[in-house]
């Protein structure tokens, strides 16, 4: 599951796109295989053209480039780890899945707005929020549109529990006892006269 959208508070933003800016600039970029990568390539060079223009387009739309932008140094499929600032809902990074090193960063003004703005796409895999408030655990949790919701916690993915998305993120569940049902063929046989 790769995240496509950071949708932060206003209050925090200032400092969270500073902290992220800073944590993403020691990423280790390189062969998966090595010891110590955290970011390999992309998978082919589509991929990477898809990026860049995510990139371009927020670009052009008012999003700021905080950090990364263009292709890494190694060559190839291989592309800066990037962030972009001052996301909006004009940018393609607001509608459509990147599946790159892109971080665009939205803001927003009240719970009810960022609830909004999360659900605002026809993906719905996943989702992760934070909060210390119990209160909004519950209303956030069951506001977002999503078949998983991390809540203070960013890996998601355990066979024990249901796997899958809705909207266009699938249909179905595989992983725990729900899972197989998806795998199977009911069927209804009505016998008489025998």
């Amino acid at each position: 599951v790769c995240t496509n959208r950071f949708i932060v508070q206003e209050g925090v933003y200032d400092t969270f796109v500073a902290k992220l800016a800073e944590a993403t600039a020691q990423l280790k970029v390189g062969n998966g295989l090595d010891e110590g990568v955290q970011q390999g390539p992309m998978i082919n060079p589509a991929a990477v053209d898809k990026v860049k223009e995510h990139i371009a387009d927020a670009l052009a739309n008012g999003g700021e480039l905080i950090y990364g932008g263009d292709s890494h140094e190694l060559g190839g499929s291989f592309f800066t780890p990037t962030i972009i600032g001052n996301a909006n809902t004009n940018m393609k990074v607001a509608t459509e899945e990147t599946f790159g090193p892109l971080a665009p960063v939205f803001k927003f003004k009240t719970e009810e707005e960022a609830i909004h703005m999360a659900n605002d796409t026809e993906f719905g895999l996943a989702a992760y929020f934070y909060t210390r408030d119990i209160g909004r655990v519950w209303r956030v949790g069951e506001g977002l549109e999503y078949g998983i919701v991390g809540i203070n916690e960013g890996i998601i993915s355990t066979e024990v529990a249901p796997f899958g998305g809705v909207k266009e993120s699938g249909m179905g569940r595989e992983g725990s006892h729900y899972g197989i049902e998806d795998f199977l063929e009911i069927k209804y046989m009505l016998m008489g006269g025998l």
